[in-house]
């Protein structure tokens, strides 16, 4: 039996982790201190909305709003650049609330000299709505965000509670090239090669939306089976649509952040779906 010290729970295993360019390093820096063998095929690609315009006009009039609400870390950097970029700093944010989704996100607003005043116990938007930390009626609420393919549920279920949510689009996130399937790996292999030859164990999906283009880019190139393969989700939201695009979901997170993903892969009894 090997010494505990030497034990790695992922050894011998090939993970395909689908997070966007430049945003799986440490993840992926995790897996393989446990021993995996890490093949990045990132199905997201982060870059700035298609007009700054909404999220101009939202910096210009930041004194209108009771409340910030940031979701992600894209939406919080993005933001906080552009509020540099229109000649502001954080001091603008004096008489605004900031209420946040997530420790990456928390962690990036530390960064910055700033506190949140509210996150939610789980790290999903439903409970940010639920355990809101007041009445929202009557609270005009600024939500930077993704400009297409978010979840709904936040303005949805805060509109209804009677709050005034201003979206503007601080950022988007789009499907790939098609090529990002044939670029070899540290290893040599490319993400293709290595699905079409049974070379992969598991595939980690840390959001719907790398679901989503995780299916596109395979149908574009002409399919492959997923047989055999464990499906990890970080969480609800992404095991749905893991369910509805790829018929199953193996492991979830029981805490939906990627170290959350990571214990459930390194522990699969204590994050099962």
């Amino acid at each position: 039996m090997p010494s505990p010290l030497n034990y790695h729970p992922l050894a011998g295993k090939t993970i395909l982790v689908t997070r966007a360019a430049g945003q799986s390093s440490e993840f992926s820096h995790l897996l393989q201190q446990q021993g995996a063998t890490v093949i990045e095929m990132p199905t997201l690609e982060i870059g700035p909305p298609s007009s700054w315009e909404q999220l101009d006009e939202a910096i210009a009039h930041l004194e209108n709003f009771d409340w910030l609400i940031l979701t992600s870390t894209n939406g919080s950097d993005y933001f906080f650049d552009r509020l540099e970029a229109q000649g502001k700093d954080i001091s603008a944010l004096a008489n605004l609330k900031i209420a946040l989704v997530g420790k990456k996100t928390a962690t990036s607003l530390k960064q910055r000299g700033l506190q949140p005043n509210f996150i939610p116990p789980d790290f999903v938007a439903d409970s940010l709505v639920k355990n809101f930390p007041e009445p929202p009626v009557g609270k005009k609420i600024l939500f930077p965000r993704v400009e297409t393919g978010g979840r709904e549920v936040l303005v949805k279920e805060l509109t209804a509670k009677g709050a005034e949510v201003t979206e503007v689009a601080a950022y988007e996130s789009r499907c790939p090239d098609i090529s990002v399937l044939r670029i070899p790996s540290v290893n040599g292999i490319s993400p293709l090669e290595a699905l079409q030859n049974k070379k992969v164990d598991v595939i980690t999906f840390a959001s719907s939306k790398t679901v989503k283009n995780f299916c596109q880019l395979l149908e574009h190139a002409g399919g492959v089976s997923l047989d055999g393969v464990c499906i990890a989700s970080i969480g609800p939201q992404t095991s749905e649509t893991c369910h509805r695009l790829l018929g199953r979901v193996d492991v979830e997170a029981k805490e939906y952040t990627l170290q959350g993903l990571f214990h459930a892969l390194i522990f699969p009894g204590n994050g099962e779906a």
